[in-house]
């Protein structure tokens, strides 16, 4: 019997992913544990493995199409076996607007209010008696090329809307009942509204749904007070700045651009302090000279995670109203791909030696860099450190990523003459940069942790003793 092939979900929020490659083509052999196609993800890309062997008797999703998770994107099964009649009927995946392909079946239905997914939650799903997106549609069949729900709205006046949609929507003080869903059987998906919100300033009723998300029961607010703090403060591009086609941003630069517009809603002040590394470069320079391969980042992120455990607010997270201190150091280590930026985390930070974390570290940033990593091993982070030193950056100010109290930015040592002992001396010299969310940490906090940091990084004789040398 046929087997289908579904597009895998990568990671709890991910809603859809990018076709990138196909290591089997139609006809060919499959063995389980073979590479079958290699997905793009709003982290990273992944090569998804074959569970099932057989030939690969159709592709519904190829290369470059953008899908919903848990579509069908293939089927394997014995060489001239036929697919089952409802399939060969109609696919399974079917083109819908910008030639995104949506599978048959929706997804599920949610209230019509976008307040219904507040801080994060999804919204209930509609009672069992609702109406289905593919009976709204008329005669129960499936979306197919170019058709859209307006509003997505079912008979029973529900609205068929992602969780993370119906958050956007609320952010940004758009009415749901006015999108156009492009999603799985009309169901509104984030970029339908990201679309609608670039179309066309919220109306009146978008912004009454604001209210409600707060728990308030007082009259409608301006629309213009409805949108983010990103939305409101969006310069409008010149008329030059947008002559000629446009180029759309990748998955992951979408992802960086929406998280690091959340980062700088948050209230941050910074903190910086110059670092003599002079003696703890003589001590890698020696380590080096013995074989190993600690380095210098894997100081400054061992030095990282223990002032975290002397000041554990930086190790704690907020919403504004309720703060949660994590029991462990989930270090997020930023790193460069030609994509963008992703941020791997090394769990339990705290509970690692050195030459462990050293370990760890590699590994996970080696295959960020690789497009080996799980987009859940891509969140989690409790506390980050941007390392730009290999640039001959003198000093910079990194985002806080959402979620957390805190972020590292470490620069590049250069020599400085200084007042050392009683006399001016050619030191070798690093600045670190603190930006931290202001709700949960003052400035003397701050200051005291970066200093803390300072005063082991300077130590090189502790560091001496906590690397095995033999």
């Amino acid at each position: 019997m046929a087997v289908a092939i579904r597009m895998p979900m990568p990671g709890q929020m991910t809603e859809e992913c990018t076709v990138l490659q196909w290591f089997k083509k139609e006809g060919d052999k499959v063995v389980r544990g073979d590479p079958l196609f290699e997905i793009e993800t709003d982290k990273s890309n992944m090569e998804i493995e074959a569970f099932d062997e057989g030939v690969l008797l159709r592709i519904d999703a190829p290369e470059g199409v953008t899908v919903p998770v848990e579509s069908i994107v293939a089927w394997i099964g014995q060489p001239g076996e036929e697919l089952p009649e409802a399939v060969a009927a109609g696919s399974a995946v079917a083109a819908g607007a910008g030639g995104s392909p949506t599978p048959a079946s929706p997804l599920g239905a949610f209230p019509s209010h976008p307040g219904a997914s507040a801080a994060g939650q999804s919204a209930p799903v509609a009672e069992s008696g609702g109406q289905s997106a593919a009976e709204a549609q008329g005669a129960g069949q499936p979306a197919t090329a170019g058709q859209s729900v307006p509003g997505a709205q079912s008979a029973g006046g529900r609205i068929i809307i992602s969780p993370r949609a119906s958050r956007v929507a609320a952010e940004l003080g758009i009415d749901p009942r006015s999108v156009t869903g492009t999603g799985p059987g009309g169901r509104i998906v984030e970029r339908d509204v990201l679309a609608a919100a670039s179309q066309a300033t919220p109306s009146a009723p978008a912004a009454q749904t604001v209210p409600a998300l707060a728990g308030a029961t007082a009259a409608a607010t301006p629309a213009a007070e409805a949108a983010s703090p990103a939305a409101r403060s969006a310069p409008a591009l010149p008329a030059a700045a947008m002559s000629g086609p446009g180029e759309t941003l990748s998955r992951m630069r979408q992802t960086i651009a929406r998280r690091l517009t959340e980062g700088t809603s948050v209230p941050t002040f910074t903190v910086t302090v110059a670092v003599d590394m002079t003696d703890l470069l003589k001590l890698r320079a020696d380590l080096k000279s013995r074989g190993s391969d600690i380095s210098v980042t894997d100081f400054i992120h061992t030095a990282t995670v223990q002032a975290l455990g002397e000041f554990p607010i930086l190790n704690a997270s907020t919403d504004g109203v309720t703060v949660w201190k994590h029991e462990h150091v989930h270090l997020g280590v930023a790193v460069s791909v030609p994509a963008g930026l992703l941020v791997p985390v090394v769990r339990e930070a705290d509970m690692l030696s050195v030459r462990a974390l050293h370990d760890r570290t590699v590994e996970v940033v080696g295959a960020a860099r690789t497009g080996k990593l799980s987009p859940d091993a891509l969140s989690g982070s409790t506390f980050s450190v941007s390392n730009m030193g290999m640039f001959g950056v003198e000093q910079f100010t990194a985002i806080i990523n959402p979620g957390e109290s805190g972020i590292l930015a470490v620069s590049s040592v250069t020599p400085e003459p200084r007042v050392f002992g009683d006399g001016i001396a050619v030191r070798q010299v690093m600045r670190i940069t603190l930006t931290a969310d202001h709700r949960l940490v003052d400035g003397e906090v701050g200051a005291r942790f970066v200093n803390a940091i300072k005063r082991r990084l300077e130590d090189a004789g502790a560091f001496r003793n906590q690397v095995p040398t033999g």
